[in-house]
């Protein structure tokens, strides 16, 4: 991380200003929670978290010898149909922590060996986040900090992040508004998800990882196949691949189960990914020239 002390507390302020009336994601709903008002995401003013703790199922550039520290913020500014993580950000499980408790959670995870803080779906609590990074690094937090995101964030909350967060992980989930529109309700999804993976480059550059092998700084992309193609995968990859970086690493995901919402009554996405779908993705990447992960 390079900020710290009143560089830090200026960003504070400066995502403070976008949370009430909020403009934090691309939804910008307007809704003016520091007085309680409830908007799109449905996530309250004060910081609510389901989980945190040591997760060795990341990605071994994450992972390390440690695991990836993670805490998992409830709720989330996308409704994806197909979450695996739907009881938490649609249901809303989780508690309410204060600032000082959040950044005792992240020197925590330091604490007990993991190798970074692993912010999950953090973009409804940027600026309560931000602040508690900057309790917790005068407090001696020195691991990378990663942004771990679904990809539908706003550039001017991201700018807002620089020098902030040291890994940026989104997703990038669909090609075409279609599909985005039905399944996550953002048709907007793909212009949104470009512009926010430009940006992040920009702060951060190509996945860079230490001599360990563990990531220290960077961009990392996330893609989820889906049956039938639903999520366009070669057309990401091609759109990552001339208007991010020909050398951005990416990992091919093909654990897709019909989460949440979903259910074999509506066809194809109602069933597991096929293997040979997601070796066909991971084909179509390595021919965009990206870096696909193990």
């Amino acid at each position: 991380m390079r900020l710290s002390g009143p560089e830090l507390q200026v960003r504070v302020e400066q995502l403070s200003a976008l949370q009430s009336p909020c403009v934090l994601c691309p939804r910008a709903c307007g809704a003016e929670r520091v007085s309680g008002s409830i908007g799109y995401c449905q996530a309250p003013y004060d910081v609510m978290v389901s989980s945190y703790g040591p997760h060795h199922g990341e990605e071994r550039e994450l992972v390390g010898d440690g695991g990836s520290g993670t805490i998992f913020f409830t709720h989330c500014s996308l409704r994806c149909s197909f979450c695996q993580n739907y009881e938490i950000s649609h249901l809303g499980r989780g508690r309410v922590v204060e600032v000082a408790e959040l950044a005792s959670m992240m020197l925590e995870l330091q604490a007990v060996g993991c190798r970074n803080v692993n912010l999950v779906t953090p973009t409804h609590y940027a600026p309560q986040i931000a602040a508690a990074l900057a309790e917790a690094v005068s407090a001696g937090l020195t691991v990378p900090v990663v942004y771990n995101c679904g990809g539908y964030e706003s550039v001017a909350t991201l700018k807002h992040l620089e020098g902030v967060v040291d890994i940026y992980m989104p997703d990038a989930k669909f090609a075409e508004a279609a599909p985005a529109g039905t399944l996550c309700d953002a048709p907007d999804y793909p212009e949104r998800m470009l512009e926010a993976l430009v940006e992040m480059h920009r702060q951060v550059g190509d996945l860079r990882v230490g001599s360990d092998g563990v990531a220290v700084e960077g961009l990392l992309i996330r893609h989820l196949v889906m049956p039938g193609d639903a999520a366009g995968s070669a057309r990401v990859f091609e759109l990552i691949a001339s208007r991010v970086s020909k050398s951005a690493a990416v990992n091919v995901m093909g654990q897709y189960r019909p989460y949440g919402g979903l259910t074999r009554s509506q066809g194809v996405l109602g069933a597991p990914l096929d293997p040979e779908e997601h070796r066909a993705a991971v084909e179509a990447a390595l021919a965009s020239g990206l870096r696909v992960l193990a």
